[in-house]
């Protein structure tokens, strides 16, 4: 490459990144793959293969505008479109009962759409195993229409393609319209569809009977999005294969799990019943035989409590009948789990309260966790060094539980300067990145503090950058003694706006109108800078996480579900402000509490400070009070911003910033007193990373398989490293000579396996062991 001019490093960043998920479900998605190979587990991802991804964020005006995310404009080399594995799925049209006592329909679809497999290998690392993900994209069942076309109707010629390329076409479409909502079901419809065709397919291809297929194949549902799995198998079993219902619906429950990312009954996915009647009606029927069967058994339990089977029924009842996706994967799933601990828990008792008594046995936990591969080894060589130098042994890259071992030498002033240089390596280099990005030039000397997550008012971005006001007020206040005195810092926000969540972009628009008035300032030079980073992405978050020195983690306490992005930057070694929510939780009961900055209301006093902040019971802090008047008095831009105010104003501060405040303004002064003692903050930033082990993926992966799953490593053998010699004198390679014919490594391998094959039927039973490994091997 280099004699064509190029550098491999720099071909990098030409690669897009996969628009395939949104947010940390994606991420968690891939971590999980990556677990999975490396620990030999046989197992494939299903999903769609978006054209486009969710949108490309640019901020203009200190807006954020939505572009096309076209991250297949120059094709996508790591996956194989496999033509030879299509799937017909179907929408519409009627059902018909073909016996008697209606046990039996035939469903008439009205419309079929291709779903053509595109696979990508996942490679396990130092391991042979590789796994499979199969996404699916839409193709026309009718490609061209030659009528058509020779009529001069040239549009409606390709019309029926680009109908049905659509369900593919964009990750996570608007569906603020009913044809919005329509296609978001469709896609729904047409993963599943396709995946459970897939693996029937291949459960037939071995040979055994169906009815061992729970035996030997596990469906994890990932949030509610593919439940309609379930029945999608029940419907193919029963009405396919002619299996008789209860033996179908067996089946299906002893195959599936599901994980619920939930946090609160209002988040929980629903579907119109006229919806499904509409597109899926066979679907909608078996879905009806589920409740009706599943209502017995609660009225059973509780004969007397009419109001139970309302609240448990799967059909939600009301002026517009609705499908309760969760209730339906609790009702048909052998295991339920949360996330994380606290999660797992608000579930048993706010979410599924009565599912939780009616099954018990059903919900599990299963913190989630990322891996070290991509989050230490790739994104941080630097840090990576260090460990491996420190522990001995480049192992803990597979077992992450070693790196507790830094603990013993958190006070060696060797390992702490090595620790610090890696991590202004970093800063660094997350510095030039900023100023490529976005012409901003900032001080690898200040405190590097990122807040980066979707962009929401649960995620509380307001709250930092209101801090960030009262901060920037304060130092235009101070008196040159004063400012030496201050810890520099650099705020950065990373995240996107959902297109049509107008407050959050409002948000952004405020971040941005900060950020210019600060940075602008020369009375405040670089003891405050400001900095959105537009287009958040994982390739971004593997310069930012390694250079960042303190992450905000800072969602109302009880609003979310997990969170994986705070793992990821412990493991670097960055401490975390955080409230009490999601793995935060865990988080500081593996680091001790004065090891991580944990400020506000705990997740069981939230509703009722919800209620004081509705009666006007709070007085809110006066600093508070000052930056909310500064931002209507149009410091950062004339009556642009009143939609905020008006929601942090007379009750209405949902997520309870105005309480949380004081607590987060003091924990902030307790940030930079430990930042000024650079001893005191590189020995926390190592015990961040040696108590890390446990939010591993890996773990999270050995306790599905083992829990849920019941599945076992099957580790691959790999090719045998073999002497020239030693294949001559077996026979295998007489006539190459291989100092003037260089041959392949896969010929040989074909032809070992010929000659073990033919070794065995003669019943030399030859099996390939070290006597013939050589320290040169064939090439």
């Amino acid at each position: 490459m280099r004699n064509l001019g190029y550098v491999l490093e720099d071909l990098y960043d030409e690669e897009q990144d996969a628009g395939l998920g949104n947010s940390g479900l994606g991420r968690l998605a891939a971590c999980f793959l990556d677990s999975l190979a490396t620990n030999d587990y046989p197992a494939w991802g299903y999903g769609i293969r978006y054209k486009y991804g969710m949108f490309s964020q640019k901020i203009i005006n200190h807006c954020q505008m939505e572009d096309v995310d076209n991250w297949l404009s120059h094709g996508n080399p790591w996956e194989v479109e496999r033509l030879d594995i299509m799937y017909p799925v179907h929408f519409y049209g009627t059902c018909k009962p073909t016996s008697k006592d209606g046990s039996h329909v035939i469903w008439e679809p009205k419309e079929k759409i291709l779903a053509v497999a595109y696979d990508t290998p996942i490679p396990g690392y130092s391991t042979y195993n590789t796994l499979n993900m199969r996404l699916w994209s839409a193709k026309s069942s009718k490609e061209f229409d030659l009528s058509q076309f020779n009529s001069g109707n040239f549009y409606k010629s390709i019309e029926d393609r680009e109908y049905s390329e659509q369900i593919t076409a964009v990750l996570y479409p608007s569906d603020d319209t009913p044809n919005g909502k329509e296609l978001r079901l469709k896609q729904q419809y047409f993963m599943v569809s396709a995946t459970i065709q897939d693996l029937l397919r291949r459960f037939r291809d071995t040979g055994r009977p169906l009815h061992q297929f729970p035996e030997h194949v596990a469906i994890q549902l990932n949030e509610t999005h593919p439940v309609l799995a379930v029945i999608e198998l029940l419907r193919i079993l029963i009405d396919v294969e002619g299996i008789s219902w209860n033996e179908a619906f067996d089946m299906t429950k002893r195959t599936f799990s599901f994980t619920c990312h939930s946090v609160s009954v209002r988040q929980l996915e629903k579907w119109s019943v006229e919806l499904f009647e509409k597109m899926l009606p066979r679907h909608l029927m078996i879905i009806y035989q589920i409740n009706h069967q599943f209502l017995l058994q609660v009225s059973k339990k509780w004969p007397e409590d009419v109001g139970k089977l309302s609240r448990m029924s799967i059909i939600e009842e009301g002026s517009v009948k609705m499908v309760r996706m969760a209730h339906l994967a609790i009702a048909t799933c052998h295991t339920i789990n949360g996330v994380a601990e606290v999660h797992s828990q608000i579930l048993r008792v706010e979410v599924f309260p009565e599912f939780f008594k009616f099954w018990p046995e059903r919900f599990y936990d299963v913190t989630n966790g990322v891996t070290p591969r991509r989050w230490i080894h790739q994104a941080n060589p630097s840090l990576s060094l260090v460990i491996s130098s420190w522990t001995r042994t480049r192992n803990w890259v597979n077992h992450l539980d070693l790196l507790s071992g830094l603990k013993a030498y958190i006070d060696s002033g060797s390992l702490q300067k090595q620790w610090a240089n890696a991590k202004a390596d970093n800063k660094a280099r997350l510095a030039k990145f900023v100023e490529k990005t976005c012409g901003i030039r900032i001080s690898t000397n200040a405190l590097f503090d990122v807040h980066t997550t979707r962009i929401a008012e649960s995620k509380r971005q307001l709250l930092n950058i209101i801090y960030v006001i009262y901060r920037y007020m304060r130092l235009k206040e101070m008196t040159l003694e004063e400012k030496s005195k201050m810890a520099p810092r650099v705020v950065f926000f990373a995240g996107k706006a959902v297109p049509g969540y107008d407050m959050a972009k409002l948000i952004i628009r405020l971040i941005n109108s900060v950020a210019d008035t600060v940075n602008s300032d020369k009375a405040v030079g670089d003891l405050l800078k400001v900095v959105f980073l537009p287009n958040f992405s994982v390739s971004m978050a593997e310069i930012i996480i390694p250079g960042a020195d303190l992450s905000q983690h800072i969602s109302t306490a009880g609003s979310e579900a997990s969170g994986t992005s705070n793992m990821k930057f412990m493991m670097n070694g960055c401490l975390i402000v955080g409230t009490m929510d999601g793995a935060n939780v865990e988080i500081h009961k593996e680091l001790g509490e004065e090891n991580m900055f944990i400020f506000g209301t705990r997740a069981y006093d939230v509703e009722g400070f919800r209620r004081a902040l509705k009666s006007g019971e709070i007085k809110m802090d006066q600093r508070y009070v000052a930056v909310l008047d500064i931002i209507e008095r149009g410091y950062f831009g004339k009556d642009i911003f009143n939609p905020i105010l008006d929601s942090l104003r007379n009750g209405n501060d949902h997520w309870l910033l105005s309480v949380d405040f004081a607590s987060y303004a003091k924990t902030q002064e307790e940030i930079d007193a430990v930042y000024k003692n650079h001893s005191l903050w590189i020995k926390k930033s190592i015990l961040s990373t040696a108590s890390s082990p446990r939010f591993s993926s890996d773990r999270s992966i050995k306790q599905y398989a083992n829990h849920i799953w019941n599945i076992k490593p099957s580790r691959r053998t790999g090719p045998v490293s073999v002497s020239v010699e030693r294949l001559q004198t077996l026979g295998i390679i007489n006539d190459i000579q291989p100092s003037t014919s260089p041959s392949n490594e896969f010929v040989f391998e074909e032809r070992m396996r010929e000659h073990v094959q033919q070794s065995n039927s003669r019943g030399n039973n030859f099996v390939p062991s070290s006597s013939l490994k050589s320290s040169q091997p064939l090439r």
